[in-house]
């Protein structure tokens, strides 16, 4: 499997429900290197696994979208705790999207699945997976 990888970050602020988040239940900002790679079995007509500027430009969209806002106030995360694992799952679905609407060319759309990860520190981070 061959597999490309681009990245960029967000600065969020949320708060969490329930005890097991303990003073993250409170309003706080996280900061997350993101990570998305794309991966397919075979390269493309060009030899690439994706175009790496078009890929750069989707993930910073979606990233512009999140960067500096307070999700608490987001109608689309209304009532959900927007756990790291969430945020990654929400940023893979939005990065298959504008696959799938031809944003990052059309030799994309041979692509065979998609990782987002998010890294909260050198030490912690979480993903989401997804078929394409």
């Amino acid at each position: 499997m061959f597999s490309v990888t681009v990245r960029d970050h967000i600065m969020v602020a949320h708060s969490f429900r329930g005890e097991v988040f303990g003073p993250a239940q409170r309003l706080h900002g996280a900061t997350f290197l993101v990570d998305a790679t794309f991966r397919r079995a075979e390269l493309d007509a060009d030899n690439i696994v994706v175009d790496i500027g078009l890929a750069s430009q989707a993930l910073n969209g979606i990233t512009a979208e999140l960067n500096y806002c307070n999700l608490d106030d987001d109608p689309d995360f209304a009532g959900i705790n927007t756990s790291t694992e969430f945020l990654a799952k929400v940023i893979a679905d939005r990065l298959a999207d504008r696959i799938h609407a031809g944003a990052l060319g059309e030799g994309a759309r041979g692509l065979d699945g998609l990782t987002v990860t998010l890294h909260e520190s050198h030490i912690a981070w979480a993903g989401y997976e997804r078929s394409l």
